[in-house]
């Protein structure tokens, strides 16, 4: 009996394909689905230093206030927002809409812009309110 697994072609993968923007942001969208773990553990840690007084919470504070706690701030905001947009475009083909080529390519790449610029609308907003 001769092995039959071994004469098998292997599967397309990654490699294989070439990427275009619905798949780019399908693979993004998992990526930011799960650094919202990561941001969601920091927001309680912030709830949990208001909780514990002052003193803890000036020192959480003051760690998001560094330039990389500014960063992860940023790139949580970012990941907030992309993940969002990327659950209405599944939404909208969930109703049975945007399957055509050239709708599910722009709406792809309006996923990506459109969080860019209200992750920096929000940012903006908030320096200027504090």
């Amino acid at each position: 009996m001769t092995n039959v697994t071994k004469s098998r072609p292997l599967s397309p993968h990654l490699q294989i394909y070439k990427p275009i923007p619905t798949m780019v942001m399908s693979i993004v969208h998992r990526i930011t689905g799960c650094a919202l773990y990561f941001g969601t553990i920091l927001v309680a840690w912030w709830l949990i230093a208001a909780a514990s007084g002052p003193a803890y919470y000036d020192w959480a504070m003051w760690a998001f206030g560094t330039i990389i706690g500014q960063l992860i701030l940023f790139g949580y905001t970012w990941a907030l927002v992309h993940h969002l947009f990327g659950g209405i475009r599944h939404f909208v083909w969930d109703l049975g809409y945007g399957y055509e080529k050239h709708f599910a390519t722009k709406l792809a790449i309006a996923n990506l812009v459109g969080s860019v610029a209200v992750t920096l609308v929000i940012w903006i907003v908030g320096y200027a309110v504090r």
